[in-house]
């Protein structure tokens, strides 16, 4: 079994909410960031505004807090009954799955995720650049005319292999567009502008991840109790000195998300739940492996038939 934790984008108004109501550990863990980083993380989370909840730099940490809270309630439901083999996070996510796996304390995760998203917000003033998600191409094809665009003078890379078909691309405005005129030429079923602020995972993340390079230094990062799938290399992290090394280089290298979760399965993982707000990465996970079983946990309803399916299928 792996527990996946999904990234930006997934997040809404309200997300988390009946968990906080139903649970005093959830309500702990709000309550213990919004001590972190001096704003009510609950409050903004369930009344909004979604404006200001769609800011990267709020999004990240809030983010960050749900999924963990999903992960939390779904322990002290099950009273500890369910253990995961392995965990991964989609972007973002990679920092809950290494605060679950104990490499980072809450506290300093959800410090550190606040800055990325302030750096990263920084690096990328509104208009100047975003990413695309192309539907019906394999990686090849996107890689290939990747290149083509940045031959031509244009900053546009693949950073986002989210499953088979689906590649998401980042760059500048005018390298998006010449990418998805050629995207379309060489039959691309869709090429669907995502909501972010900016080019995440691009090379012109660079200098965010130098800032960010020096915040992780601060913190204490601790070896796994569980391995961790790296979003960088597909692979598993183990240990502290990976695991400084692989946030650093995340904020500018693609997210392979499709290895990853390839990786797990092949080493035997069949059962995957996705803790946090949304099912994007379930989606994406029943496109990769036929036959997985795929649940999620985001709120009272959805934890306890996750319980009740998992006691069925024993």
């Amino acid at each position: 079994m792996a527990f996946v934790f999904p990234g930006q984008g997934s997040q809404y108004v309200g997300m988390g909410k009946d968990l906080y109501r139903q649970y005093p550990e959830v309500r702990e863990l709000f309550e213990e960031a919004s001590h972190v980083l001096n704003f009510d993380v609950a409050k903004l989370c369930f009344e909004g505004p979604k404006e200001q909840l769609n800011q990267t730099m709020y999004t990240q940490p809030v983010l960050l807090t749900v999924s963990l809270g999903a992960a939390l309630a779904l322990n002290v439901k099950s009273d500890k009954g369910i253990a995961p083999a392995v965990a991964a996070g989609h972007s973002l996510g990679e920092y809950s799955a290494l605060v679950y796996a104990g490499a980072l304390s809450f506290a300093d995760a959800v410090r550190l995720v606040h800055l990325r998203g302030k750096y990263m917000q920084q690096e990328a003033p509104p208009g100047t650049g975003g990413m695309v998600a192309l539907l019906g191409l394999d990686r090849l094809t996107v890689n290939d005319i990747c290149v083509r665009v940045s031959g031509a003078g244009h900053t546009v890379e693949a950073v986002n292999y989210n499953c088979p078909g689906q590649v998401v691309i980042a760059g500048t405005q005018e390298g998006l567009q010449a990418a998805g005129d050629l995207a379309k030429e060489a039959g691309a079923r869709r090429c669907v502008p995502l909501a972010v602020s900016g080019p995440f995972h691009s090379s012109l993340m660079r200098p965010a991840s130098e800032r960010l390079a020096h915040d992780i230094e601060q913190v204490t990062i601790k070896d796994l109790n569980i391995p961790v799938v790296s979003n960088v290399t597909g692979d598993y992290v183990r240990t502290a000195p990976q695991v400084k090394e692989e946030l650093v280089k995340q904020v500018y290298s693609p997210v392979r998300w499709e290895d990853s979760i390839g990786r797990m399965h092949k080493d035997g993982c069949d059962t995957f739940i996705e803790l946090g707000p949304g099912k994007v990465l379930s989606g994406l996970i029943k496109k990769t492996v036929k036959g997985a079983l795929v649940f999620n946990v985001e709120d009272i309803g959805s934890l306890e038939k996750v319980l009740a399916q998992l006691k069925e299928v024993g």
